[in-house]
């Protein structure tokens, strides 16, 4: 199955993620399909997510499950462009 989920860079104690399609047999941190945005926990409130969002929709279209925070990323992202 394939997934939309989050893989993790940066140092120790300061975490950045990618939002990457990977298949859901393979390691957090290995090989993806694609990359679609970031997400940046320690940057300022605004510019934290950044997710293409024609990509997300490609992929749900063909069968591609997001998890339950990457689900909470895209709310935020589309409500920061909704503004």
């Amino acid at each position: 199955m394939v997934k939309i989920r989050l893989k993790r860079f940066g140092t120790k104690k300061r975490p950045c993620y990618r939002v990457v399609v990977q298949d859901s047999r393979k390691p957090r941190d290995g090989a993806c399909i694609e990359e679609i945005g970031t997400f940046q926990p320690i940057a300022k409130e605004d510019s934290q997510v950044s997710i293409d969002m024609d990509r997300v929709n490609y992929w749900i279209s063909v069968g591609a499950q997001p998890t339950d925070i990457v689900k909470k990323l895209m709310n935020r992202q589309s409500a920061k462009q909704a503004k």
